[in-house]
Parts: C-alpha cells; sequence; structure tokens
C-alpha cells in the first residue's frame, strides 16, 4: 500500500488549495471526498467575496496572503478565475457603528491593511445612489476583492493534480486509525495510509474529529444567497450593511451584503438573527422578500432587479466565530484546518500554504502567532467584529 505524504479529508475550498500546495513541494498528497466532485460542498455556494478586512491577525494575516494567490493567478498561470478589484465598504448609520469601525481601523492599519474612512459624500461617488440619511460614512478596503468560486476551484484542482495531487471522488471516510508516524484512513471503497492527516471536512468536520474521540466544536448552521440577472455596472465595492432590522418583517435577519461580480450578476447573503443549526440546505420563502425589502431600503437602484435563483448554505461554526487550524495534541501529524465560519473561500489559499509549512514543519514565528489565534485548545471567549 502506497503511504503519503499527507491525506486530505474534503476537496472544497481548503482542501483543495492544500493539495495544491503540498504538490507544488512535491510532496505526495492524496484528497478524500464523499462528493462526485471538488467543491460540491459550501464552496459552490460561497458568493465570491475575498477580504482582508476582519479584526484578528491571524485572520488578516492568512487572508492577504489569499488575495496576492487570487488577484495574481491570471497572470502567473492564465486561467481566468473572475478575479476583481471591487473593494470592500461597511457603511455606517448610527454614530456608534462608525465609531467600532474607526477604532478597528487602527487594528486594520497596525497589520498593514489598506484601508480608509470615506465620508458620505465619498462613498456615494463609488455606490451613486446609497441611501444618504443618517450616513456617517464608511471604510473602503480597495485591495480586497472577488472571484467565481466555480472557477477559482478548479483552476486549483487542475493545477494540483497537474504537480501530481491524487484524488478519491465519491468515498465516504469510515474510521481512522492512528500508527507509529502514520495514519490508516478506511473509507467505504478502500484504505490508504499518510504520515499526516489534515481534516478539511467542512460542515463535517466534526464528524472526523469523533473516528478519533475528539470533540471538534464545529457546527454548520444556514445561511441562504442569491443571485440577479447580469447588468451594466452601477456600484463598486461588497456593501456589508450592519443595520439591525426594525420591520416586523425583517426583524428576524441580522446583517446582509452584496456586490456586482466580474459579469455584472448581483450576489447578495443574509445573516438570520436566529441561527438554524444542521446542514438542511432547502432554499426557503422567507429569505428573498426578507433581504430584498433591506436592499431596496439602502439602495434603491436594486428595486428592478430580477432575480435568477436563491440558494442555502451552511456556515461551519466555532464557538467565537474564528477556525480551528494546527496540529492536535492527542495525535502529533493530525492537523485540523475546519470552522471556517463561512470564510474557507478566502481564507483556502493562504491557509493552504501555511498548512504546508506545518506538514514540513519549517513555520516561521509569524506562522507560529498566526496559529496561536486559530488554537484548538483556546477557549473560546472572543468574537470576531462586524463577521
Amino acid at each position: 500500500m502506497k503511504t503519503y505524504d499527507a491525506i486530505v479529508i474534503g476537496a472544497g475550498s481548503v482542501g483543495v488549495p492544500t493539495a495544491l500546495s503540498l504538490a507544488e513541494e512535491k510532496l505526495s498528497v492524496l484528497v478524500i471526498d464523499a462528493l462526485p466532485s471538488c467543491g460540491q460542498g459550501q464552496n459552490k455556494k460561497a458568493i465570491g467575496g475575498i477580504r482582508a478586512t476582519h479584526s484578528d491577525k491571524g485572520k488578516i494575516t492568512v487572508a492577504q496572503r489569499s488575495i496576492e494567490i487570487f488577484s495574481t493567478w491570471e497572470e502567473l498561470h492564465g486561467d481566468d478565475i473572475g478575479w476583481i478589484a471591487n473593494g470592500y465598504s461597511f457603511p455606517a448609520y448610527t454614530p456608534g457603528d462608525a465609531e467600532k469601525l474607526k477604532d478597528l481601523m487602527k487594528i486594520q492599519k497596525s497589520f498593514n491593511l489598506n484601508i480608509e474612512w470615506l465620508s458620505p459624500e465619498e462613498y456615494q461617488e463609488i455606490v451613486p445612489g446609497i441611501n444618504m440619511e443618517n450616513l456617517q460614512g464608511s471604510t473602503f478596503s480597495p485591495e480586497d476583492g472577488s472571484a467565481s468560486p466555480l472557477l477559482a476551484i478548479n483552476a486549483f484542482y487542475f493545477k494540483s493534480v497537474s504537480h501530481g495531487a491524487e484524488y478519491r471522488f465519491n468515498e465516504k471516510v469510515t474510521a481512522i486509525t492512528p500508527g507509529t508516524g502514520e495514519f490508516r484512513v478506511t473509507t467505504d471503497k478502500g484504505e490508504y495510509t499518510g504520515h499526516k492527516l489534515i481534516n478539511t471536512a467542512g460542515n463535517y468536520a466534526r464528524q472526523i474529529g469523533a473516528l478519533l474521540d475528539l470533540d471538534l466544536p464545529v457546527t454548520p448552521d444556514s445561511h441562504e444567497g442569491a443571485v440577479s440577472e447580469p447588468v451594466q455596472r452601477f456600484f463598486g465595492p461588497m456593501i456589508v450593511d450592519l443595520r439591525p432590522a426594525h420591520d416586523p418583517a425583517t426583524e428576524d435577519s441580522a446583517n446582509y451584503y452584496f456586490y456586482q461580480n466580474q459579469e455584472g450578476h448581483v450576489i447578495f447573503c443574509l445573516t438570520p438573527k436566529h441561527l438554524i443549526t444542521g446542514d438542511a440546505s432547502e432554499a426557503t420563502s422567507i429569505f428573498l422578500p426578507q433581504v430584498a425589502k433591506r436592499m431596496v431600503s439602502l439602495f434603491p437602484k436594486l428595486a428592478n432587479l430580477k432575480v435568477r435563483r436563491t440558494w442555502r448554505g451552511q456556515y461551519p461554526m466555532t464557538p467565537d466565530g474564528f477556525p480551528i487550524v494546527g496540529e492536535t495534541r492527542e495525535y502529533p501529524g493530525l492537523i485540523n484546518a475546519i470552522g471556517m465560519c463561512g470564510q474557507g473561500y478566502m481564507l483556502g489559499p493562504g491557509l493552504g500554504e501555511l498548512l504546508v509549512r506545518t506538514v514540513t514543519g519549517s513555520l516561521s514565528e509569524e506562522d507560529r502567532e498566526v496559529l496561536s489565534h486559530f488554537d484548538l485548545y483556546r477557549d473560546f471567549t472572543g468574537t470576531e467584529q462586524f463577521k
């Protein structure tokens, strides 16, 4: 039986970039996934936003590297993955939100994030027609952007295969047996051994941990998204609306966000106020009326857009909203990259490179500091701001 340098469980937003990074370093890698092809879990439900405007050094650092990979992919490899540097914006409609965003900007700037505060008039220039009533201003991070989840993961997949990565699709992991310096992974179709085992199983990360009697605190909860017909570009950045919903018709929702992609489609997603846990993926009748009413009140130009389809996916959540990444104490060689909290797509390429350095034992001091923010053994009492 061939023994791989690493076996990756999960061919999604984190697993495929990780396989690519491993294969580029000439490490033998096998990726196992229960679904028929790469990106068939939550990756295909991502709306495509990619930002480094987080509130934590770990996520900021990883996402900055991801942006470098996404933004230079076509130039370096020739594949159009739909990248545009449209930026992210967080408009504030209360003095309190404005103050919090400005305070957060100080932290973000300390990590070399390119972000600025726009006056209401400056913000209106990049989002013409935005509701100006009570608008205090907005953050704007011009180097953030978006790309096609479909095009990107397939580009990463085919490049990883060209470097020697192997994939086994339609195989469910049923058992994991740790040994001396290796892991034996049993599926419903075969057995494989690897010196390192990397859990990138997304929604099912907890189930993979349970095969080794590890309780990994990852619970998926539902979010819904939608896409419009393509129209001529009429605004620039991703818009994240932080205002609470006051109307009875929308009071069950929290923030929402939307942008216009490289093809002119407006893509949007809403965060439920009361989280719905589990992996049920049927679209609901509640989502579109809720989010449409709120979006049109914020940006009236959206009123006549025709919605093509809606869908429902999950964020594999941790208790504090931060990922779990790194080697376990119980099983040296078992590495988790889980609990991405809906941001696996934007963090995946940067995490892939970090995971290779974990596998090869070549972590820098900065890598170790980043990983300390994602430690499985933390107390989970922190909170991600403005998620």
